[in-house]
């Protein structure tokens, strides 16, 4: 009887043995269902970033907001016509200024004066601006309204 005991015991264990350490054995797909759950965290994480840039490409095909906003914030652009005003604590020490000459200068003070221009001159060409037809047509019409008042 005990031998047949101890023989059961040996091929129960020959069997557990695969079972756990074998190729495909528990702590085998254990091992691969981290692997599988890593994998997919990896992949919504590259989704959501691409479902985002396919956003902003939309946008930047489609309309002219996101140009415009990358302009102000990116470049630090204002439109024809506008002030750029930025408050500063007076308590904080201006930032020593960058080494690199092709980098935004947006944020950075400096203690010169500031200069308030009330009615910049705008360094766009009259066409770029929009003015191009509609503006002439004006033109048009005013010169023939003082050549009409001049003749009576």
């Amino acid at each position: 009887m005990r031998l047949v005991t101890v023989v059961l015991i040996i091929l129960l264990a020959l069997v557990q043995y695969p079972l756990w350490w074998g190729r495909g054995g528990w702590l085998r797909v254990h091992e691969i269902q981290g692997q599988l759950a890593q994998q997919l965290k990896q992949n919504d994480d590259a989704k959501t970033r691409n479902d985002r840039i396919a956003g902003e490409v939309q946008d930047l095909q489609n309309g002219t907001a996101a140009v415009e906003e990358r302009a102000r914030y990116e470049m630090g652009m204002v439109k024809d016509g506008e002030v750029f005003v930025q408050f500063v604590s007076p308590n904080q020490p201006p930032p020593a200024p960058s080494a690199s000459s092709n980098t935004s200068t947006r944020g950075v003070m400096s203690d010169a004066p500031v200069k308030v221009v009330p009615n910049p001159v705008s360094r766009v060409p009259e066409k770029k601006r929009g003015r191009g037809k509609e503006a002439k047509k004006a033109e048009t019409r005013k010169a023939d309204a003082k050549k009409k008042a001049g003749r009576t």
